[in-house]
């Protein structure tokens, strides 16, 4: 029996277990907090509206997740993946893609650095939203925020710069699954959608500090194929250092990234690796791809980073079916 399948087995188990039931109203979960009756929804007061839990058919077919076993990758110097081509299998990763698309809320953030003294304003190149609180803290079930190890509420200015909010139910059953098959555990759930090849994310790094030492990143793609670039980070070369010089000639690598595949990125990776998702011009870049990401932070700083930069303070866009295009979104008394 392969380490796939039984845990295959395990996650059958556990999702028709009690232990399924239980986890339904994990502190990171939204889905126990004001669910109408007859009508399954995640509500929490930082939502600006609610979100349905996912339709049956989609979950009966994530419980089956993943399709196939991921392939290590880790021939070059510092590099550590596990790819699935796909983890969500094709049958259900179009539908997957359409609901969270039209039924979770994004933000077009913009926000201010400064460079050798020189303060530039940054407009996202892609809509963001985010979910999730760090290990210091957790949600009671009524939805506010205790200190993780004593239970009682936190102080009204430990988190003065945002305001967490639970996972939806529609993610917290993809990171339940993530987790068995990654052997990881994660508090936030990161989500971009890319509306078109012009929607981009530069190269970067994961390297928080927050995040701690080797940082376990689960990366799932929804949509349309976006090519997933990655290349080592340069390091100064030294006489007769011949590390460097083989790190130095390291390959960039690029992992042309379709619907329902995951890349887990994890040991040395983040710390020695830059990735990138480039523009795109026409073809299939152009309908549209979500990328949803699990971490886990250690510290309120990373929660605050995290709302900051994919939050901010802009208004709240979601899905216009009409019009095929995100719309801001306004409060219609019905929500």
């Amino acid at each position: 029996m392969t380490a796939t399948t039984s845990r295959k087995r395990a996650l059958t188990e556990f999702f028709s277990s009690d232990k399924q039931k239980k986890a339904r109203t994990s502190p990171l979960s939204a889905s126990s907090l004001t669910v109408s009756a007859g009508h399954p929804w995640s509500s929490h007061s930082t939502y600006p509206f609610p979100v349905p839990h996912l339709p049956t058919h989609i979950s009966e077919k994530l419980s089956e997740c993943p399709s196939v076993d991921g392939q290590t990758i880790n021939d070059q110097p510092d590099l550590d993946l596990l790819y699935f081509r796909p983890f969500v299998a094709k049958s259900v990763e179009k539908d997957l893609f359409d609901f969270l698309r039209s039924q979770l809320f994004f933000y077009r953030v913009q926000y201010k650095i400064k460079r050798g003294g020189i303060e530039t304003q940054i407009n996202t190149p892609r809509y963001t939203t985010v979910f999730g609180l760090d290990e210091t803290s957790r949600f009671a079930p009524d939805g506010s925020i205790a200190e993780a190890t004593t239970s009682k509420p936190v102080a009204s200015n430990k988190y003065p710069t945002c305001e967490p909010r639970p996972l939806p139910q529609c993610l917290d059953e993809l990171r339940k699954i993530t987790e068995v098959f990654t052997e990881s555990t994660y508090n936030f759930c990161l989500v971009n959608y890319y509306a078109t090849g012009a929607d981009s994310i530069s190269y970067h790094s994961d390297d928080e500090r927050f995040l701690g030492p080797l940082p376990s990143i689960a990366s799932f793609s929804f949509g349309a194929k976006r090519d997933f670039l990655m290349k080592h980070k340069p390091v100064p070369p030294k006489d007769g250092d011949s590390a460097a010089a083989e790190v130095n000639n390291a390959k960039p690598l690029k992992l042309p990234l379709a619907s329902g595949d995951m890349v887990l990125m994890r040991g040395e990776t983040q710390a020695n690796w830059l990735h990138s998702i480039p523009k795109r011009k026409g073809g299939d870049s152009d309908r549209g791809r979500i990328n949803i990401t699990f971490r886990k932070a250690m510290v309120k700083g990373g929660t605050e980073n995290y709302y900051q930069y994919n939050v901010g303070s802009g208004g709240v866009w979601k899905w216009d079916d009409q019009k095929k295009e995100m719309r801001p979104w306004q409060p219609t008394g019905e929500e």
